[in-house]
């Protein structure tokens, strides 16, 4: 009876994800920092942010909606994701591409032409 006893805490302890839920998920998280890169770099060009100055404004960006992201998943992050950096880190880095692109585009309209 003890091992039956054991056995059973062991699998209440497992965590069960659905594939199709976290792959849902994850899609959001690339298409919401995707949509805000592009907002924030065409933000970032008309207010004619230039150098340092745009990429802080980048990463503010970023950081805001990492929050807004675990506030949306009422800070239950584990409920959705496997682990925190899903969340926080996953799609940073492919959003900077598409915010220096239309960071450049929209200052090259406003400013230069």
């Amino acid at each position: 009876m003890a091992v039956g006893r054991d056995e059973k805490k062991v699998t209440d302890d497992l965590e069960i994800f659905s594939a199709d839920n976290l792959q849902s998920n994850m899609k959001i998280i690339y298409y919401s920092r995707t949509f805000l890169s592009i907002i924030s770099g065409v933000i970032a060009g008309i207010l004619g942010l230039t150098g340092l100055t745009g990429f802080i404004f980048y990463f503010l960006v970023m950081a805001i909606t990492s929050v807004g992201l675990m506030a949306k998943a009422n800070f239950s992050v584990h409920a959705y994701f496997t682990s925190w950096n899903q969340i926080i880190v996953d799609g940073f880095l492919s959003g900077l591409m598409s915010f220096v692109l239309f960071w450049t585009f929209a200052y090259d309209i406003v400013h230069i032409f």
